[in-house]
């Protein structure tokens, strides 16, 4: 059943954009109120229960989220109050509300170490870093709600043209590769690209077709090294790439990351919504009449 309205938080970001667009473009169109950080500041809980009493959704869309992974290292607090405890009030207003609740959360919450398979929603979570365990206080906070759906993304692309919002790594090396510039790539990280159309349309689906509430990893079909994607890029691009290629040993960054990323769609096609393969949702995005066709 399509809900009749949709409640979205952090609006100004690229996941926001199609969540938004998805459910207003649905066959029973749902009135979609989308809420950017100026509007509402989820890490308020009186606000928060507010603004969803105000809009009385049957679905709320959490896509506001702390995602300065090395920041977090300096500033523990502001990322537990945006990625966990703000979590907890948009789950106490579903439950008042009675509406069911989205949260996105992330593949770091895994350490990516001694893996060759991609993590599956049993896995055992073992976050590194200050964001990854902020993310996973938040999954525990997001599934107290009584219908509630976790859906764990990485390495998130999709623009639309003319996006002048945040861009994530692949939007970089894309932009990179269409420069003729030199673009850094790593060889040992291996990730599950997640297309924001198709996580948007897992995430409707879920919603509509009575999919048991839980953890679902929502990513692309596959995995890669962040080289075997810009290479991929570079073949529907038309373009000669101009790769420096490292290793994650190579870079000192403040928070640890992990080096294997991929996760399994498994359960979600089981729920009835097999996610593409990435190289096909990398070709969707890229070719000349899609999402990121020329300006």
């Amino acid at each position: 059943m399509n809900p009749r309205r949709v409640f979205v938080t952090g609006a100004d970001g690229q996941l926001a954009h199609y969540i938004a667009r998805e459910f207003a473009g649905s066959d029973a169109g749902a009135d979609v109120v989308a809420l950017n950080r100026r509007a509402l500041d989820i890490s308020d809980p009186a606000a928060v229960a507010a603004a969803v009493a105000a809009a009385a959704p049957d679905v709320i869309v959490n896509c506001a989220a702390y995602n300065n992974v090395d920041g977090a290292e300096d500033h523990p607090e502001q990322a537990l109050a945006v990625n966990a405890f703000a979590v907890r009030s948009l789950a106490l207003a579903a439950e008042t509300a009675g509406a069911a609740l989205v949260h996105y959360s992330t593949d770091f919450v895994f350490d990516g170490t001694g893996r060759s398979e991609p993590y599956t929603e049993a896995d055992t979570p073992a976050p590194r870093s200050t964001y990854a365990s902020s993310k996973l206080m938040g999954e525990w906070f997001a599934l107290d709600a009584p219908r509630a759906y976790v859906l764990r993304v990485e390495s998130l692309f999709g623009s639309p043209a003319g996006w002048t919002g945040r861009r994530g790594t692949l939007d970089a090396i894309v932009a990179g590769l269409r420069d003729g510039r030199e673009v850094r790539v790593f060889t040992d990280r291996v990730v599950s690209p997640s297309y924001t159309p198709d996580i948007a349309a897992a995430t409707r689906h879920l919603v509509t077709s009575g999919a048991e509430p839980g953890l679902y990893h929502c990513v692309n079909d596959g995995q890669a090294t962040w080289e075997q994607v810009a290479l991929e890029s570079a073949r529907l691009l038309g373009v000669d790439p101009v790769l420096q290629r490292t290793t994650s040993e190579t870079v000192t960054l403040k928070a640890a990351r992990p080096t294997y990323c991929a996760l399994s769609p498994r359960k979600l096609a089981a729920a009835g919504f097999a996610m593409p393969a990435w190289q096909d949702a990398l070709s969707r995005w890229l070719r000349p009449d899609g999402p990121h066709r020329s300006d």
